[in-house]
């Protein structure tokens, strides 16, 4: 199983099908908040809808296509991260993470897309981490700037996000790049 502890506080832990109700209860409970910004919030209706959501996380991480744990902040599930897409070809990963409102602006997501890049530097040695975000999303993207980050580009258009579509800034960051944010 994975597990990387991060700090005293905050850790990092394989999604499992014992995460189904606290992840759904989270949910649930930031339903409003979470929907500006994520297109899966109303298919997430029911228990079963997040343990379906979890069985596909852990056939990707079987696969080594995908790799979804869950926030832990003092051994209580506060949000989601990993990496949405490994890919082995041409290595690279995309980090993806969300976090419960009430857990925001404690720097925990700056810690967890920072564990997560070393991780993927050093451990699987992949020589590119993306993360995209909304173009309107300042608090998603400002992670990947605080972590110094290059910004890419713009993908037009690129997420049908309820009654509208959202452009996704793209961020990097490569291997030769990996002392900034290792060291912060």
């Amino acid at each position: 199983m994975f597990l990387h502890k991060i700090d005293d506080e905050v850790a990092l832990k394989l999604i499992d099908h014992s995460d189904a109700e606290s992840i759904f209860a989270l949910t649930n409970q930031f339903r409003d908040y979470l929907r500006e910004w994520l297109s899966w919030v109303d298919n997430t209706k029911q228990l079963s809808d997040t343990r379906s959501y979890i069985e596909g996380c852990l056939k990707g991480y079987a696969a080594q296509t995908s790799l979804t744990t869950v926030i832990l902040v003092e051994e209580t599930i506060v949000g989601v991260a990993g990496f949405n897409e490994i890919n082995w070809s041409n290595k690279t990963v995309q980090i993806g993470y969300w976090l419960g409102k009430e857990y925001q602006g404690r720097g925990i997501m700056t810690k967890v897309a920072q564990a997560l890049t070393t991780y993927a530097f050093e451990v699987i040695r992949m020589n590119k981490v993306e993360i995209r975000a909304a173009a309107g999303n300042s608090k998603s993207r400002s992670i990947p700037e605080r972590l110094d980050f290059k910004k890419e580009g713009c993908i037009r258009q690129a997420e049908w996000l309820y009654d509208h579509f959202v452009d996704h800034v793209v961020y990097g960051k490569l291997k030769e790049e990996r002392r900034d944010t290792h060291n912060k």
